[in-house]
């Protein structure tokens, strides 16, 4: 634990001269609030709204007995059409982009097996599993490819990494509420382009809690997917390598250390999609899957009386009581579950999903076409989920933690308590079952994201929560000059996890750390 008192955390709300005092300096504080650069495509970009919304394909499992469900997964090279008519290289599950959706029930063994068909190592991480350390999916625990053709391994950097030769079962006792999860490389340095190529998918706990509630359901739960890409010139994705990364603008040291946004935005792996809907109540499911970029998400035109949408759950699942937002910031990793009720217009209008925080070809996220009218068969109830309540009083321990830039391997990346990532550091250890409180200073945005735990937000910038920190959530966006508190419970495994920023290329840039359940 850091000496950093109560009393000047909550202080650090956001002021230039408190960041300076603090020593929570970084490249282009003043400038931008966006923290990324722009890569832009070098092939022309279709017009939006003229493809149809994707639906991500449910895998089947393999097996099924009394104790699990089994599935199978080959991680592998394909060329697809994301823009219409061009061919685009990716790294698929499956061979698509996005992967496969896997839907499980709570407190049911999923267990999966991925192949390693790849030219490099890879690493499975199940993003908000309550999953045990052997599966987490631990930066250093590498698949190595099949066929034997990568021989360098992890050892090298930790002597505790568990390495897999082909294939690896990853297995997910998933003892935890229904949610939207989703599975992601994370392979230690490499997060951000393997990410970028295309090894993300969605995996969808259910149980009969959120059963019982007579939410939209079927062909009116739509999974939103969103990311951002550039395109080269021969239709593969735009993505810097390291030589790219340092500088070729004047006075700009290595402008991608920041992250890299695209100028193409995708959902579901299309191209500024069209959904054609019935004018009834839809149950949206949002992912923020881009490796650097936010949004700020909101229906234009607005519906009549405003209130574009109505939040029922966030990370972790329902919230206790649905709220009510004009527009909804999400940052990467982050997931909204949302209602938006289109019999509130006027069959044949079209509405837009727009993101306020872009311009250009960022402006726009997708559009509804209302096209036929249709029966209501869905409410939203006062109350949604059980949520157990964690206040102060039940912590055990505080722990403080700088989220800021610095010098790695005498290069410019991100540390978290002024030091890189290193697999061997252990930087917090919570006993089994004890609640801690964690508190996150950052200098630019970081959305920060804890492995094993859901945790809940007890104050921001020194006051109550935000409108948008409702309920049990495993990610937390900070803004420049931010601090945040959460509280969690660590409980359900012992072993070794880590917590990090996850914006991917900070995270690949050193800002990772571990904490061990004992």
């Amino acid at each position: 634990m850091s000496a950093l008192s109560r009393r000047r955390f909550l202080g650090l709300t956001g002021g230039a001269g408190v960041l300076l005092a603090a020593g929570l300096t970084g490249p282009r504080l003043f400038g931008s609030a966006a923290t990324g650069e722009l890569l832009t495509s070098e092939i022309p970009l279709p017009a939006p709204f003229q493809v149809p919304l994707p639906i991500p394909a449910v895998l089947a499992s393999v097996a099924r007995d009394a104790d699990a469900d089994r599935y199978e997964i080959v991680q592998r090279p394909a060329i697809v059409e994301i823009l219409p008519g061009v061919r685009t290289p990716i790294w698929g599950y499956q061979g698509t982009f996005p992967g496969p959706t896997i839907e499980s029930r709570s407190g049911r063994t999923t267990i999966v097996r991925h192949r390693n068909e790849l030219p490099v190592p890879t690493v499975v991480h199940l993003h908000g599993g309550r999953t045990p350390p052997e599966h987490d999916g631990y930066a250093t625990d590498l698949v190595l490819p099949a066929g034997g053709r990568y021989t360098a391994h992890a050892g090298k950097h930790d002597p505790d990494a568990r390495l897999s030769h082909g294939a690896r079962d990853y297995v997910y006792p998933l003892q935890q509420k229904a949610s939207l999860l989703w599975y992601h490389d994370h392979r230690m340095d490499f997060t951000g382009p393997a990410v970028y190529r295309g090894l993300a998918g969605l995996h969808v706990v259910r149980d009969d809690e959120e059963d019982a509630l007579p939410l939209p359901r079927g062909d009116r739960e739509l999974p939103l997917v969103l990311t951002d890409r550039a395109f080269a010139a021969d239709g593969s994705l735009r993505y810097p390598s390291v030589d790219q990364t340092l500088s070729s603008v004047p006075g700009v040291e290595e402008p991608y250390v920041e992250g890299v946004f695209g100028d193409v935005l995708l959902v579901n792996g299309a191209p500024w999609p069209v959904a054609e809907v019935s004018a009834t109540r839809h149950r949206l499911r949002i992912l923020n899957a881009s490796n650097a970029r936010r949004y700020d998400l909101a229906l234009d035109p607005p519906p009549p009386g405003g209130g574009s949408f109505t939040q029922i759950g966030s990370d972790q699942g329902l919230l206790a009581a649905p709220v009510v937002h004009d527009h909804v910031p999400i940052a990467p990793a982050e997931r909204y579950d949302l209602v938006a009720d289109f019999g509130r217009y006027p069959v044949g209008t079209e509405v837009t999903l727009v993101n306020r925080l872009g311009t250009g070809t960022m402006a726009h996220v997708m559009r509804f076409r209302i096209v036929r009218s249709g029966v209501e068969d869905s409410h939203i109830p006062d109350r949604l989920g059980e949520i157990e309540p964690l206040d102060r009083a039940r912590a055990t321990v505080v722990r403080d933690f700088s989220f800021r830039s610095g010098k790695v391997g005498g290069r410019h990346g991100w540390t978290i308590g002024g030091q890189p990532y290193s697999p061997t550091r252990m930087d917090a250890r919570p006993r089994l079952g004890d609640v801690e409180i964690w508190r996150f200073v950052a200098d630019l945005h970081h959305p920060i994201h804890l492995h094993l735990v859901h945790f809940h937000v007890l104050s921001r910038g020194g006051r109550e929560p935000g409108p948008y920190d409702a309920g049990r959530k495993d990610t937390v966006d900070l803004r420049p000059g931010e601090a945040v508190e959460v509280i969690a419970r660590f409980d359900g495994y012992r072993g070794r996890y880590t917590f990090h920023c996850h914006n991917a290329e900070h995270e690949d840039m050193g800002m990772m750390a571990n904490f061990e359940t004992t």
